[in-house]
């Protein structure tokens, strides 16, 4: 199994977000995490690539009264504990997250931004192999490459952010949300590339508001509600689990 999550608990303070999460990914597959508002999933994904354990570590350095963090569960990679390695560390094994909102270096160019995406590779070469690559996805970054990216359109600023994570060459690529806010044709072009980077041999674990699409694309699926996990299993067993539709999906 490439990725495999084991009674991920999360919490601050008293406010419990996950409770006890496990899941499996393994090599190739793409698999979907959906459920309501504040089921946990962003939180899911930011533990799995370490940038809870970075916040831990930021609010004790800065003796922030907020919150304390409690993280307990372990995180498998590769056959690999990496419960205890940092984020940074965890993109250099290839695991690689696109966040919400895609939140580019608006002040800098579209070149650049990808170029940001690419900082943990060395070889030149690779990197250029990797820019024609994300260009041949999304050619409308090719034309706006030097633009400023904050004058890009919602749906750019998306294709932007999918590209740089794919600039970091990854084994396995976590996306969140990448429809919120977009109108319908952008959505369709959105899902239109993430299924072009999965045929490229990338596994992808999506975090998606937009359950139809999501069920479109993936071949196994997670509901999470309140921190847990009510349902796994394929897209073709969830649509005929009317109660899981209406109680946690809304449909």
């Amino acid at each position: 199994m490439l990725l495999e999550v084991k009674e991920i608990t999360v919490a601050y303070d008293t406010a419990l977000v996950l409770d006890g999460v496990s899941l499996g990914i393994d090599k190739g597959e793409f698999v979907s995490i959906v459920g309501a508002n504040g089921a946990g999933k962003t939180t899911l994904l930011r533990t799995i690539c370490g940038l809870m354990h970075w916040e831990k570590e930021m609010m004790r350095g800065m003796r922030k009264e907020i919150s304390n963090i409690i993280i307990e569960g372990d995180i498998f990679f590769n056959g690999e504990n990496i419960s205890k390695v940092p984020a940074a560390k965890r993109a250099e094994r290839g695991l690689i997250l696109c966040p919400e909102g895609g939140r580019p270096y608006r002040e800098l160019t579209v070149i650049d931004n990808l170029k940001t995406g690419a900082f943990l590779i060395k070889e030149k070469r690779k990197v250029r192999q990797l820019l024609e690559e994300v260009y041949g996805l999304f050619p409308v970054l090719k034309e706006r490459k030097r633009q400023t990216s904050g004058t890009l359109s919602g749906g750019e600023r998306t294709m932007l952010a999918i590209g740089r994570a794919l600039m970091s060459n990854p084994t396995i690529l976590l996306i969140d949300e990448p429809s919120l806010g977009l109108a319908p044709k952008l959505k369709g072009e959105v899902f239109k590339r993430i299924e072009a980077i999965f045929g490229t041999g990338i596994t992808v674990l999506l975090v998606e508001q937009d359950v139809n699409r999501a069920l479109n694309l993936a071949s196994r699926n997670y509901v999470l509600s309140q921190g847990r996990v009510v349902f796994e299993g394929t897209s073709d067993e969830l649509r005929g689990e009317e109660k899981i539709k209406k109680a946690y999906l809304g449909l």
